[in-house]
């Protein structure tokens, strides 16, 4: 009885009507925020479609989607840090000496945390500078595939075998990016050495014309065959190397279309494909190591 008097007097002391016009103001406070966050984010379908110009551009696309998950991601953590401020402010903590320890702490793990600090600094800029974009196809810090998410933080890959690589941005110092503007199908062919130079160097013409003007593939070459001419002479071939200059990311399937089509131009013109021969020798015996071994004829007794 005397605990339920106890509680009776605290819950008599405490001042409801401010309290109730606190809880009012850091409701307040979530709903501005929240429509703030909504409101900023509209705004970035806009900013995207001033980016592109052309929405047929697909280049621009990319670069305006990738900056567009990355404002989303700076939007939703700056509203979100003053939204808290205003809260805590709302239920009387003084902000100043947070602040002030803040600012501390914040130099102390900006000592021990550089490489993350690098992580935003180089994430930052590859976006400014237009480096990496999502869609890509590109080679970084040793690991390559297709990026599916830029952020201020990390690129993240997908490669050919389907494994994801998160790469923690202040890791790249060299992107090679593989989806720009156009790309080169660079194909290296063998011929044996008794084959007419000239005369394979037609039929591969013709065989990339014929590439050129099929239905699926003519779409992703931008450029008539290139033929480049003899690159070494190797241990059991000729090397010929030519390329076709074609759209971003199609230089593969079209190297792998040609070289299906070139083999079977080969096998009916009768052009040798060579491979690697071995020709085993077992050695012959001297002529004195293999007298040595005859024995003496005997003489005949009388």
């Amino acid at each position: 009885m005397h605990q339920f008097w106890h509680d009776l007097k605290i819950l008599e002391s405490i001042n409801w009507s401010a309290l109730s016009l606190a809880t009012l103001r850091v409701a307040l406070i979530v709903l501005l925020a929240i429509i703030a966050a909504r409101l900023l984010q509209g705004l970035i379908p806009v900013l995207r479609k001033r980016l592109t110009g052309n929405l047929h551009d697909t280049e621009q696309l990319k670069r305006a989607e990738t900056l567009a998950r990355a404002f989303r991601y700076v939007v939703s953590v700056v509203v979100c840090t003053m939204a808290g401020m205003l809260i805590l402010a709302e239920l009387g903590v003084s902000i100043a000496p947070m602040l002030g320890a803040a600012g501390v702490v914040g130099l102390a793990i900006g000592i021990g945390a550089q490489s993350l600090i690098k992580d935003y600094v180089t994430g930052f800029f590859m976006l400014l500078e237009n480096q990496v974009r999502q869609d890509d196809v590109i080679e970084a810090a040793g690991k390559s595939g297709l990026v599916e998410e830029v952020t201020l933080r990390y690129v993240r890959l997908r490669d050919y075998d389907g494994v994801v690589h998160y790469i923690p941005n202040h890791l790249i110092a060299t992107v090679s990016n593989m989806s720009r503007g156009f790309a080169q199908a660079v194909i290296d062919v063998g011929v044996a050495y008794r084959e007419d130079v000239d005369e394979v160097f037609g039929l591969m013409r013709r065989v990339g014309e014929q590439l050129r003007r099929d239905e699926t593939f003519g779409g992703k070459i931008l450029d008539e065959l290139e033929i480049a001419g003899v690159e070494k002479w190797a241990e059991s071939a000729v090397v010929l190397r030519c390329r076709f200059k074609v759209r971003p990311l199609e230089q593969w399937n079209v190297r792998r279309e040609y070289l299906r089509r070139l083999k079977k131009a080969f096998d009916a013109h009768g052009i040798e494909i060579p491979y690697p021969h071995l020709t085993v020798y077992t050695g012959q015996p001297k002529e004195s190591a293999a007298a040595s071994f005859q024995q003496p004829a005997s003489r005949p007794r009388h």
